[in-house]
């Protein structure tokens, strides 16, 4: 599913198999997530479990300035290098 399809549906809300596919996940691990507390939030209507997709996107976002190699401030070779100190024992 890519975000042309997603804008030409009506709605804001998918949910957790949809969401899975969104995110190119499989819907076990979208679940898995859920019920580890990781992932995108999720919320319950009614019995099925709902993914705002306005939220999918900021948690894609968040996971790619989380992520060294696309956040080139996190990049460990972009480091200053930081002197060791030496311990003396008394």
């Amino acid at each position: 599913m890519n975000a042309k399809d997603v804008s030409a549906s009506t709605t804001a809300f998918l949910t957790l198999p949809k969401a899975a596919e969104y995110l190119g996940i499989s819907p076990n691990t979208l679940y898995i997530w859920r019920h580890r507390r990781q992932g995108p939030p999720s919320f319950r209507m009614g019995r099925r479990v709902m993914y705002r997709i306005s939220s999918l996107n900021k948690w894609i976002a968040e996971q790619e300035r989380a992520d060294s190699r696309s956040n080139r401030s996190l990049d460990p070779v972009n480091r200053r290098v930081e002197r060791r100190t030496s311990r003396r024992s008394s």
